[in-house]
């Protein structure tokens, strides 16, 4: 049987703004959604992706990074074009697509008979192993703004408004190693996801810390994730009452589940561990409990793992 790992992060509390560059007039905007019927700020899924890549590039990894950030031209380098996922890890894990337009333009002639049919252009792709959701606030977003000045040329003054946000961001992952081209590489995600560190986009300015505070992890056969979005955010006090529902109802069997980090000490998690859930304090803790289980269970050789 296959199995898939799941999983549902928890940042810490910190002030995010302005992670996507754009503005509204001279306001630095958050990207917003609605979310059960509230306005919440959402960080997407590619730059969760983007800050994996950058993780995966900057480490002391033996594993190679495809499409490389480069600091100097502020922009991404490849390796190879034309992309190589047996030796790239996140053309493997992250998936690729290049789209090339036909050498020749089509005309609108009618074809006729014996005529050769109009030229078309070409697409490499693979689909992303990992799949990310997008990263949502727990909290609704109230419309904080900060008001800032910087000095232009000429001696000009530049005034503009910053919307800001003190809130934790959840989000959901799923990945199934018999997908890799190198199961192996599944460590390398859980490790790149739990030292994730500055997740925004173009000309962000705000340090905000993505690794997770919180984490539920689920290792299993089951085609679906059944808990993502599991957390909730009251006064301060975070809950999942949806993840315990589930166990209640028998929809996930809690001996799949890692429970980790800040969560560790509530009474939730107390009644599912004495279900058969495993609970560590730490994230680290819990992710190399969980990386001797996947690789026993998919047979990895000690080298490859080592990698």
């Amino acid at each position: 049987m296959t199995f898939h790992l799941f999983g549902n992060a928890l940042t810490g509390y910190g002030t995010a703004a302005n992670n996507r560059g754009e503005n509204e007039g001279n306001i630095t905007t958050l990207q917003k959604l609605l979310w059960k019927g509230e306005v919440h700020t959402t960080v997407s899924a590619e730059a969760i992706r983007w800050a994996l890549r950058y993780y995966w590039q900057t480490s002391d990894s033996d594993y190679e990074v495809n499409r490389c950030w480069d600091d100097v031209k502020n922009d991404n380098v490849w390796q190879n074009p034309s992309f190589d996922d047996e030796r790239f890890i996140d053309d493997d894990v992250l998936g690729f697509m290049k789209a090339e337009g036909a050498k020749e333009e089509a005309t609108d002639e009618p074809k006729s008979k014996g005529k050769k049919a109009p030229p078309k252009g070409t697409t490499t792709a693979k689909r992303g192993v990992l799949e990310v959701t997008r990263a949502v606030s727990t909290i609704p977003y109230v419309g904080d703004l900060t008001f800032n000045a910087a000095s232009g040329q000429k001696s000009r003054t530049s005034l503009y408004g910053t919307e800001v946000h003190a809130t934790r961001y959840q989000y959901g992952f799923a990945l199934t190693p018999d997908r890799l081209k190198q199961k192996s590489r599944i460590m390398a995600v859980l490790d790149g996801l739990t030292a994730l560190g500055e997740v925004a986009g173009n000309h962000s300015r705000f340090l905000y810390d993505f690794s997770p505070d919180s984490l539920v992890l689920r290792w299993t056969h089951d085609f679906s994730p059944r808990f993502l979005y599991c957390f909730e955010e009251e006064e301060g006090k975070i809950s999942f009452p949806e993840l315990v529902r589930r166990v209640e109802a028998g929809d996930i069997n809690p001996i799949e589940l890692w429970i980790a980090g800040a969560i560790a000490n509530s009474e939730e998690v107390e009644d599912l561990a004495e279900r058969g859930a495993k609970v560590f304090p730490g994230v680290k803790m819990a992710v190399e409990n969980l990386k001797q289980v996947i690789a026993t269970d998919l047979q990895l050789p000690k080298l490859e793992l080592a990698r």
